[in-house]
């Protein structure tokens, strides 16, 4: 299979927020709401939006959940680390001509606050956050809205290819084609049956991260991958 655009998730994907993300989750729970959730329960909210999990756990205050997770995240981000060889993975794939983005159910405020985040940046084309669709993870619409800013993009793009520039080309660089980029011709990498479900409903293939050997965990996705170099072998890089 020929994919034109790989698309990113963040947390649980590149970088490993796990702990910070779950252990913070449950300490605004407990603060808000009084509720004692265990790790393995709060596991299961990690990777949708703040907004869906206030919902969830009945708190009618969206806005103030979210200000308090974020507040209760920043206190635990000395736990945050890339995982190994993904920000040399991203590079790898942006460098063999293929587009890449990332679609997040962090908002705006959430992804442009994280230092550990903007490494990669200079190797990713389009970012979509929780706040520019209607809907959010797991609904298709974040996948379908990044597939399309791609696809624009690369029609826009006409000569201006990586190849033409650069002078060079590879077996499995897309750069230089640019008509429209089928959702069938994304694949994105995740580590959620969240992120799984998004890109199912867009018509996207996927790739689990599974950085933990959990395996599966009931999420029939097409590929998995426990290192940076097996993600790489994919997409035949």
């Amino acid at each position: 299979m020929r994919f034109k655009l790989v698309i990113f998730d963040i947390d649980g994907t590149l970088i490993d927020s796990e702990e910070t993300g779950v252990l913070s989750l449950m300490q605004t729970i407990r603060e808000l709401t009084g509720l004692e959730v265990p790790y393995d329960e709060a596991y299961r909210w990690f990777g949708i939006s703040s907004a869906d999990v206030s919902r969830d756990v009945h708190f009618d205050d969206a806005v103030a959940f979210g200000e308090r997770w974020e507040e209760n995240f920043v206190a635990l981000t000395h736990l945050i680390k890339p995982f190994p060889g993904t920000l040399e993975m991203v590079a790898a794939i942006h460098e063999a001509g293929f587009r890449t983005g990332i679609v997040t159910a962090r908002n705006h405020f959430e992804f442009d606050k994280d230092v550990h985040i903007k490494p990669f940046l200079k190797y990713i084309d389009h970012i979509v956050c929780a706040d520019d669709t209607a809907r959010r993870k797991p609904d298709p619409d974040p996948m379908r809205h990044c597939v399309a800013l791609a696809s624009a993009a690369a029609q826009v793009a006409g000569g201006n290819s990586r190849e033409a520039v650069s002078g060079e080309s590879s077996p499995t660089a897309t750069s230089g084609d640019h008509s429209p980029i089928l959702p069938s011709e994304a694949i994105y990498f995740g580590d959620t049956i969240h992120d799984f479900r998004c890109a199912d409903g867009a018509g996207c293939c996927f790739a689990l991260a599974d950085w933990r050997s959990r395996g599966l965990q009931g999420i029939p996705a097409p590929f998995r991958f426990t290192s940076a170099a097996e993600a790489l072998q994919i997409l035949g890089i």
